[in-house]
């Protein structure tokens, strides 16, 4: 009885209980974190747009205003708790996002003979990325795109209309359909998805004003210090090239010669990116239980990992996603999973403990950007080359030759 209580999912329970109290008292400020202030954005930016918001229109005069129209919906939620000031309200709720993450996982393990290294991951891989998980909207998010994932196998049509919803909050959930089986379940996981952003985009275009004004912010972003691309210009600095970084279009960037090359070669990365999913999609003839949640994990790592930006609380949405996909057995991803620890583990170094170091391009900062890239970078590689085997028809065996001396089949006299 001792052991299967320490099998269970009590000892899962308990580890997220303390460490998620810990987050907490960071983003409440009760204990100090070091390096850059963490919760910024929803003690200043989210907070500053509340109002607007709230008043049914959108922050279209803000550049940095560069999310789909349903991340309103998120934004204004803290109005659901009155009582609290919007700082708190938003933590909370963050709270109960990761709550529910956890409680999807178990319940799905219970399905599973008690398989929880989904929930182990999410526990684990939320605890290495620190406060900055409780202080975006992005847990949200992955909320939503956790669970659209486990509902894509068994109802499709469910698992569609969630990843539309997401998609409407933060785009990257329309990626999971990617990997959606094949036949009547493809056709009615993105049928359902189209008419859930179709409709929401249309809803939001005809009541608040400036729905679409974040597609012009996005377009005009550059490359952010964080990122793949960054990364170049960080070791260019050691080169003798002249860049600087700056506040731009709310976040750190680069600003200088050949940085508009720069980030044309991450969207040509990203559009290869894509255009390799779809030929993995057309070329995939076996699809298993796994398929759906590797092809979806996948896809947002490859365009995480290539795009001009990389917030630290992009690691988030990998890790619930990865989450979903090590509760199977015969995922084909679970090595790129598990590097997404360490690199957890790197984000919150770089961001928020030694950002500043990130700013100057020294070499900690350099280190600590070149090694976490590595690792997505790495973890890209894995996954594409894992997910492509996985889904290639295994051959039939040869037949044997025939033996030599093989004896007569007539009877002898």
């Amino acid at each position: 009885m001792r052991y299967r209580l320490m099998s269970g999912p009590v000892p899962v329970v308990v580890v997220w209980a303390l460490s998620r109290a810990m987050l907490l008292a960071f983003v409440f400020q009760l204990l100090p974190f070091p390096g850059h202030a963490a919760v910024h954005d929803v003690t200043a930016v989210y907070r500053n747009w509340y109002p607007t918001l709230r008043s049914g229109a959108f922050p279209a005069h803000d550049v940095a205003w560069q999310y789909p129209p349903g991340a309103a919906a998120v934004l204004v939620a803290p109005a659901a708790l009155p009582f609290l000031d919007y700082p708190a309200a938003f933590f909370w709720l963050a709270f109960l996002a990761d709550a529910a993450v956890l409680a999807a996982l178990l319940h799905d393990a219970s399905r599973r003979a008690r398989r929880l290294d989904g929930a182990w991951v999410w526990v684990t891989g939320v605890l290495l990325l620190g406060p900055i998980v409780y202080a975006r909207y992005d847990i949200m998010a992955t909320a939503v795109g956790v669970a659209a994932l486990l509902a894509m196998r068994r109802r499709p049509a469910l698992g569609g209309l969630l990843a539309g919803a997401g998609a409407l909050i933060k785009l990257w959930p329309l990626l999971l359909l990617i990997g959606a089986p094949p036949g009547r379940a493809t056709r009615r996981a993105w049928l359902a998805a189209g008419a859930t952003v179709a409709g929401g985009s249309l809803l939001f275009y005809a009541t608040m004003p400036g729905a679409f004004s974040f597609l012009a912010f996005q377009r005009d972003r550059g490359t952010e210090v964080e990122s793949l691309g960054g990364l170049t210009l960080h070791l260019a600095r050691h080169a003798g090239w002249h860049g600087v970084t700056a506040l731009h279009y709310g976040s750190v960037e680069f600003i200088g010669p050949y940085v508009d090359l720069v980030s044309t070669l991450s969207l040509a990365l990203s559009v290869l990116a894509l255009c390799w999913l779809l030929l993995w999609r057309l070329r995939a003839r076996v699809f298993t239980a796994a398929t759906p949640y590797d092809a979806g994990f996948t896809a947002v790592l490859l365009f995480t990992a290539t795009s001009r930006v990389i917030s630290p609380q992009y690691l988030v949405w990998l890790v619930g996603i990865g989450a979903v996909c090590v509760t199977l057995r015969e995922s084909a991803v679970r090595l790129p999973v598990l590097l997404l620890l360490p690199a957890a583990l790197l984000t919150t170094l770089e961001f928020p403990v030694y950002f500043a170091h990130v700013v100057r391009s020294d070499l900690l900062g350099v280190a600590l950007i070149l090694t976490r890239n590595a690792l997505l970078a790495a973890a890209c590689l894995v996954a594409c080359r894992h997910i492509r085997r996985a889904a290639a028809p295994v051959p039939a065996p040869a037949p044997l030759p025939p033996r030599a001396g093989r004896e007569r089949s007539s009877p002898r006299a």
